[in-house]
């Protein structure tokens, strides 16, 4: 069977697409149609060595669409002699009505749309991608995959919120975390690098980008994980304000008059990082707090305060753990975070190696650490094309 697949992660205003080759796990092509429906759009296409990289106003998500496939046909690959296997589409909300990747039919896209009241700024625009890509690509398999299925295995206790029953049975209220494709790329990459199977070691994994969660997996499966019903919940993250008092939601009405919709665009866009800086990216906050900017050093001590909350909590859980993975753009690129964030905790089996922590190596523990720390670069892209692939294959192997 054909092993190239296209991934395609449909946000609000931008499709992200790569083509791969999983035969080696090569990333073919490339590219992004960004601005969709706003003012000065852009698109951009790499192959090789041809670079694409135009204004392009997109009104909506099927002249987006149409333009990628544009692109294909000029600067290559020519889609129609690589004959894709699948179309892995990235969908962040699955709820519990899906566990694995599943083989998109009129259904799936129902269901998809039902569970938008629990993600309503992503699920939309990921249906949006899907239905243009079903009309354009008739002869393909699409394939879902949910940043959600991964945390599928979560026990009863791990996901139950102590709330009503009436929410929990008729509003779909519990822990679902997202980042899922992430977590089990990690988590899988740092078994091998362990000289493990995945079933063989327990771990803590931290996805630390704008959006940043942990997860504590026992034997490859998430038994925990800190983003909740929706990613506003768990570690501070750009511009997400993560756990916090909720009586805070009810004081702020009372006290300023916010409505639901100012708090929700408060602790959503206006929180996190930004609340505590005015800025959302690490990178910036780190070069203030390095120039002596106070408000941009105290963000960074709470940013690895929440980190090593978590960590304490998930190691009591765990009972035992093998490794401690850093991954996503803050976790694989700041040193200073990743240390401060495991600084103190020798009597606990969790050494650093400054050297090697600096240098950004795969393994930043020492030979002491009975805890290993590693930094591994997530590609989720390519878990999403893996498990696309996968129920490509299922398909083609089941008889009519």
């Amino acid at each position: 069977m054909n092993s190239h697949v296209l991934v395609l992660n449909s946000g609000s205003s931008s499709i992200k697409y790569q083509l791969l080759n999983l035969a080696d796990g090569a990333v073919v092509a490339a590219g992004l149609a960004e601005r969709i429906g706003e003012s000065a759009g852009r698109f951009h296409h790499s192959f090789q060595d041809r670079q694409v990289d135009l204004a392009v106003d997109f009104p909506d998500h099927d002249t987006a669409m149409l333009r990628i496939l544009s692109a294909f046909d000029e600067e290559g690959p020519d889609l129609s002699g690589v004959r894709l296997a699948a179309i892995g589409h990235r969908v962040v909300h699955g709820g519990d009505e899906f566990s694995a990747p599943t083989l998109i039919t009129d259904k799936v896209c129902d269901t998809i749309d039902r569970l938008s009241a629990l993600a309503p700024l992503h699920n939309p625009a990921n249906l949006a991608g899907i239905r243009t890509a079903r009309r354009l690509f008739t002869d393909v398999p699409h394939v879902a995959v949910f940043d959600t299925a991964f945390h599928a295995t979560m026990p009863e206790a791990a996901y139950t919120y102590a709330v009503p029953e009436s929410w929990r049975t008729e509003h779909g209220v519990r822990r679902y975390g997202f980042h899922g494709t992430s977590h089990a790329y990690v988590a899988a990459k740092a078994a091998q690098e362990l000289g493990a199977e995945p079933a063989d070691v327990n771990l803590i994994t931290l996805h630390l980008g704008n959006g940043a969660s942990v997860c504590a997996v026992r034997a490859g499966r998430s038994v925990d994980t800190s983003m909740g019903l929706t990613p506003l919940e768990g570690l501070v993250m750009g511009t997400r304000s993560g756990d916090l008092d909720p009586a805070i939601l009810m004081h702020m009405h009372r006290s300023a008059g916010l409505s639901s919709a100012e708090l929700d665009d408060a602790l959503n866009h206006d929180s996190g990082l930004r609340g505590l800086t005015g800025e959302n990216d690490m990178r910036r906050v780190r070069e203030r707090a390095e120039a002596g900017d106070r408000r941009a050093a105290l963000a960074r001590e709470v940013y690895c305060h929440r980190i090593r909350r978590y960590l304490g909590a998930y190691l009591v859980e765990l009972g035992h753990v093998d490794g401690i993975v850093f991954t996503g753009g803050v976790g694989e690129n700041d040193a200073g975070i990743r240390e401060a964030s495991l600084a103190g905790l020798r009597d606990l089996g969790i050494v650093i190696d400054g050297d090697r922590n600096a240098r950004g190596d795969t393994w930043i523990s020492t030979r002491v650490s009975g805890i290993a720390v590693l930094v591994i670069p997530t590609n989720e892209e390519l878990e999403i094309a893996r498990q696309a692939l996968s129920v490509a294959q299922t398909l083609a192997s089941t008889p009519d």
